[in-house]
């Protein structure tokens, strides 16, 4: 999956890493840890063989590093290898760190300098940014949207080998979140508890081993709202009720928010096609078809409206506004009352 970040993409540094071009500089940042620790990892693995590693990896914390330690060793010549790597975490506590700018006017050619900016970003106003950019790569890795993740849960199982039914990518989704770490994690559980010479993950599988109920989750609870099935809304919600430890309110609001927010902004779609509405609400096609379109001819947009600032109330009183007695379960009982009729 090529995340484009500011004109750098993740895919496009690992491609040219791996044909052997590297820049004197990656300076790594952005809320999402996960592209930044696969970047500089795949850097270090790829510049330097494992025997090389002794003499020419030097690893800094921001905190307990001074800039000018840094540029010291970003100075120095590599040890019987081509390359030597200086790998700083932690960057955002580099005090200095505007000095980097006179070590860029002439970079040690031999050197790769990566500093690991997470929770945050250099301001791109200030000159070192613009350095960073003319000689080597400023990278800024966001937090994915919900609507990337299963493309990413998708392109990651490929990368190994594996597929997935939407159903079990959607579990993963709904049941994890939006933290790739974890995500990636989740995944690699499943691909090597899967059986030899199989490559193809059921929802049952996933079930099985990550703890999520292939009937009763939050996906199939949208898609029994959609369907107006009040038989199946009504078992999904006894199910969270008869199982709290696999039921969190505030995930099925987010939810069930995330839906009909979409689904009122799918009404203002200027092509009411498939593809148009996905374009317009930027969610995919399968999913504007299996629950964006259906719901489009059982909801009208005032009834959306309602359903939206009902999520909102839910919420509120989730959180003990207005509330003291009623449990997530009820309240649960109550909104989905509501959505039905």
């Amino acid at each position: 999956m090529a995340l484009k970040k500011e004109g750098v993409a993740y895919e496009g540094i690992i491609r040219s890493i791996r044909a052997g071009n590297y820049s004197p500089i990656y300076y790594l940042m952005g809320e999402e840890s996960y592209y930044i620790d696969k970047v500089s990892e795949f850097i270090v693995n790829s510049a330097l063989k494992e025997e090389e590693k002794d003499f020419n990896l030097t690893i800094y914390y921001g905190a307990d590093a001074s800039i000018d330690k840094v540029i010291n060793t970003a100075k120095r010549f590599p040890v019987m290898a081509e390359h030597q790597v200086v790998l700083v975490r932690e960057a955002q506590n580099l005090q200095g760190i505007d000095r980097l700018s006179y070590y860029l006017e002439s970079p040690q050619s031999s050197t790769i300098l990566i500093l690991c900016h997470k929770h945050g970003i250099l301001d791109r106003r200030k000159k070192l940014a613009a350095d960073i950019q003319r000689v080597g790569v400023l990278f800024e890795s966001k937090k994915v949207y919900d609507s990337q993740l299963p493309g990413f849960v998708t392109s990651y199982l490929q990368r190994k080998g594996f597929v997935m039914e939407q159903n079990a990518v959607m579990m993963i989704c709904e049941s994890v979140g939006a933290d790739l770490s974890r995500v990636s994690s989740e995944l690699d559980k499943l691909t090597i508890a899967m059986p030899e010479g199989e490559n193809h993950i059921a929802a049952s599988f996933v079930e099985q081993h990550v703890g999520i109920s292939k009937d009763f989750n939050n996906f199939e609870l949208v898609s029994a709202l959609v369907a107006k099935d009040i038989c199946k809304v009504h078992r999904i919600v006894k199910y969270f009720n008869d199982n709290p430890k696999n039921f969190s309110f505030q995930l099925t609001l987010s939810v069930l928010f995330g839906f009909f927010s979409n689904l009122m902004v799918a009404y203002y779609a200027p092509q009411r096609t498939e593809e148009g509405i996905a374009d317009w609400i930027e969610q995919p096609r399968w999913q504007v078809l299996r629950n964006i379109i259906p719901a489009m001819q059982k909801y009208s947009g005032m009834k959306v409206m309602q359903i939206i600032g009902r999520l909102r109330e839910m919420d509120a009183k989730s959180k003990g506004l207005g509330n003291t007695i009623a449990a997530p379960g009820d309240l649960l009982k109550e909104l989905a009352y509501f959505i039905l009729h």
